[in-house]
């Protein structure tokens, strides 16, 4: 019998995490089974014995994969297995990749690949939320060298009051919703949307996190002293020639500082640095050139580009650019600069430029997720693009990454709580990021609003984003934040921070922390600092468009929508579909229906209003009550001897009898002029309480006839004589009438 090692994590409010070792994948390197009620996953994780050769980065690895058996569900498609990551598993993917990655040595380059998999779940608790937990635990029973444990929640604010890891039903309820990852000293990562939140309310939201996330990493401590993993592996993944890195360091550290200093634009700029190196290189024999010195000679220039930069802001607090920390670089956009979408847009901030496209569709054009845990429909789309020549890169474009999956993500977040509750449109922006030089996820959220205000989408409010970097040193005490970064900040500097936001509050936001020793007080002054940024940049896009147009453009669909009762719904969808078919078809407009909390949601499109507006009466005609004395105009069905048919509503056909078409008496329907197609007004004069038959009359919307003199009296008839009778009644007959 095994005998597991097992840690409890008591959340406080009755619940709690267990963390499992020793039963479950034992050849891997580090193996840990979490449990939260009935959600269980298991987390492995291995890495390779040494570095290839020339690895100088961290080849990790994530992998998050929900089973469809952990909640007791077939998988979709023909082949019925799990297949590719869904975009829910890669962005759970991203969240635990960027809390990981920078608790690596530096100087370990071994492949790591970490793999978490639900295997359980009640559709109560988010897995996502405890992924993280799950991943770092692995890794601390592991010898593998990692400067964890950490571990992620996710806080949600209910009624005013945050929330540790809430449920699937109480997130419903929640402003807001941030991922947040962290070590015992130091928060690594957040992530989350929230409604319009002061910068006050997200910081206390990352403090409220970050004290349930120590009370797990010190769980891990002491699972992995159980374990005996407390000391772990020796590596040597790099070889280092530190005569050379001197020589590199004396000779173009002066050079790379002046290039840093210049203001110079990117290509330029880039251009400028090779050179620099390329010289450096050609000085040396080719003898003594082998791939390796050169390999060497990278790094280290790396190294004098990275300090450079550095020293440049920090003690001249000049960047590489020339801007000031707190500037922006200039703006320029314009809408609608394209025909054929609903909405388009161009947003140009310095080298980073998105073109946004909005297109507005039906409820046939809605998204339909099927997830394991997340079968919905998604009416607001949010797809980015970035093609490789957005930085002068040639190579083919193929698919969609991860990283793409994440931006767009994070700007979808950003702008959907802008769009009116209960739109009848289905709504996709697609963001297309033309350059790059700096956040083009942020970007694409400016872009994104001008493109939908461009489209006549009345959204709440506009939305502005903006990227925060930070480059510190001696663990925070010397530091500058840099508004607006440029790429090469962000790959050289110590945070990625993005902020989205209206002029009421934050809507969301992305942090990536590259080193130890953030304070609040450099979150707080990165807060305000974003803030300022995000009113600039708002202001620059109601100069291009201040408010959302009136209407939509002349070939943008148009959809109106109806309510109607609950058992009126197969009245208008008909025996197998024939009455709403028949409605399209003779109307020329789109008309779905659906049940949303007991009542019929109807939405009718259409190109034209026209078609709309037929659709919209014979709707209204099945789901109207007929009533006695309301006059209808119908249309004759049929026509019998007695009488015709008249539909005077959709599917509500009467009898108007031959005696109810005119005044004056008719021998047939003929005489009427009355044959089948043609429209007439009726009036309903009697329901038959028994039969449920409706009696129409025509004749008593028409003015009676005056009558003349004598209308309606007995012609006098002229005097004859009676014949006599005898005593007992019988007539007597005369002579004359008998016969002979």
């Amino acid at each position: 019998m095994i005998n597991p090692i097992v840690k409890t994590i008591d959340l406080g409010d009755g619940r709690t995490i267990t963390l499992e070792t020793g039963k479950l994948a034992k050849q891997a390197d580090g193996s840990v089974v979490l449990r939260m009620n009935n959600t269980m996953m298991l987390a492995t994780v291995c890495a390779a014995k040494d570095a290839n050769p020339g690895t100088d980065f961290m080849p990790l690895q994530v992998e998050y994969k929900e089973k469809y058996a952990a909640f007791g569900r077939f998988p979709g498609g023909f082949m019925k297995r799990e297949g590719r990551a869904s975009d829910y598993e890669i962005l759970t993917d991203r969240l635990i990749d960027r809390a990981l990655r920078p608790l690596f040595p530096d100087d370990f380059h071994a492949e790591v690949f970490v793999n978490i998999v639900l295997y359980s779940t009640d559709g109560e608790d988010m897995p996502d939320a405890l992924a993280g937990l799950a991943a770092s635990a692995a890794l601390a029973v592991s010898t593998i060298p990692f400067g964890g444990p950490l571990s992620e929640v996710r806080v949600g604010r209910i009624d005013g009051k945050f929330v540790i890891n809430p449920t699937f039903d109480q997130l419903k309820k929640a402003d807001m919703d941030i991922m947040v990852g962290a070590t015992l000293d130091n928060i690594m990562m957040v992530e989350g949307e929230m409604s319009e939140v002061s910068e006050a309310e997200l910081l206390e939201a990352i403090k409220f996190a970050h004290e349930a996330i120590k009370v797990q990493c010190q769980a891990q401590l002491e699972l992995a002293e159980a374990v005996g993993t407390t000391v772990k592996r020796e590596y040597s993944h790099e070889v280092n020639d530190e005569e050379l890195r001197a020589d590199i360091k004396a000779k173009l550290y002066d050079k790379v500082y002046a290039i840093a200093k210049s203001g110079q634009g990117k290509q330029e700029r880039s251009d400028a640095f090779h050179a620099i190196k390329d010289e450096y290189i050609a000085a040396i024999p080719e003898e003594e050139l082998t791939d390796e010195k050169k390999g060497l000679i990278g790094k280290y220039y790396h190294e004098v580009e990275k300090e450079a930069m550095r020293r440049c802001i920090l003690d001249e607090g000049i960047r590489l650019d020339g801007r000031k920390t707190t500037e922006i670089r200039p703006i320029w956009s314009e809408v609608d600069p394209i025909p054929g979408p609903h909405g388009s847009a161009i947003f140009t901030r310095g080298e980073t430029q998105a073109l946004a496209t909005v297109t507005l569709g039906t409820k046939l054009d809605e998204k339909i997720i099927d997830d394991v845990l997340n079968n919905e429909k998604e009416r607001f789309l949010l797809h980015y693009n970035f093609p490789p020549f957005a930085t002068g890169e040639a190579k083919p474009q193929r698919g969609v990454g991860r990283r793409e999956i994440g931006h767009g993500n994070l700007a979808h977040r950003a702008l959907k709580s802008m769009i009116p509750e209960n739109y009848p449109y289905v709504i996709r922006i697609v963001s297309d990021i033309l350059e790059s030089n700096g956040s083009s996820s942020m970007a694409t959220v400016c872009a994104g609003t001008l493109s939908l205000m461009d489209a006549g989408v009345q959204i709440k409010r506009p939305v502005s984003g903006i990227a925060m970097g930070l480059i510190s040193e001696n663990k925070g005490t010397k530091y500058a934040v840099l508004s607006d970064i440029l790429g090469d900040e962000d790959h050289l500097g110590d945070m990625d921070f993005k902020v989205t936001g209206t002029t009421k509050g934050i809507t969301a936001t992305q942090m990536d922390i590259k080193v130890d020793g953030l304070s609040y007080e450099i979150l707080e002054n990165a807060l305000a600092q974003a803030k300022e940024g995000r009113a600039h940049i708002l202001g620059k896009i109601l100069e291009t468009i201040s408010e959302p147009r009136a209407d939509f453009k002349a070939h943008a669909p148009r959809i109106e929508v109806i309510i109607i009762p609950k058992e009126f719904i197969g009245a208008v969808i008909g025996p197998g579909g024939k009455i709403i078919q028949g409605m399209q078809e003779e109307t020329g407009a789109i008309i779905t229906i659906e049940e949303i909390d007991g009542i019929g949601r109807v939405e009718v499109s259409g190109t034209n209003k026209a078609s709309i507006d037929a659709a919209m009466a014979k709707i209204k005609g099945i789901v109207t009550v007929p009533e006695v004395g309301e006059i209808y105009t119908g249309k004759v069905r049929s026509v019998m001897p007695y009488g015709a048919f008249v539909e005077f509503l959709p599917g509500k056909d009467g009898l108007l009898h031959i005696s109810e078409i005119d005044w004056k008496r008719l021998e047939t329907v003929e005489e009427s002029g009355l044959k089948e197609g043609d429209s007439v007004e009726v009036k309903l004069v009697e329901i038959d309480p028994k039969t449920g038959k409706f009696k129409l009359s025509r004749k008593a919307l028409l003015p009676r006839p005056e009558r003349q003199e004598g209308d309606g009296e007995r012609p006098e008839r002229p005097e004859r004589e009676r014949p006599a009778q005898n005593s007992n009644g019988f007539k007597v007959r005369k002579p004359q009438e008998r016969q002979e």
